[in-house]
């Protein structure tokens, strides 16, 4: 046998080869599976708004009396700490 008569044989062994195989992967249903992937979603936080209280000694004057700025840096004290649990509050609600 020649050269020819090789190569003759060899594409035709290698069209039925490529036929067979591709008849191969035809015939196979393709595997279908759920895969369930658990990613965190970034969520925009919905606190509330704290308003800033009306402080008690915004109105205050120089001309007021020491035991009244006093009783107001008080007050205002409280009214301060309330504020701060509020703020505080709203943060750990976005947590």
């Amino acid at each position: 046998m020649n050269d020819k008569t090789y190569s003759k044989i060899f594409q035709k062994l290698f069209l039925a080869g490529l036929l067979l195989f591709l008849a191969g992967c035809a015939a196979r249903e393709p595997e279908v599976r759920t895969v369930r992937v658990e990613v965190p979603v970034p969520v925009p936080c919905r606190a509330p708004v704290v308003p800033v209280p009306a402080w008690a000694t915004d109105s205050l004057k120089k001309t007021d009396s020491l035991e009244l700025k006093v009783r107001a840096l008080l007050a205002e004290r409280r009214q301060r700490i309330g504020y701060e649990r509020l703020l505080v509050a709203a943060v750990a609600a976005c947590q």
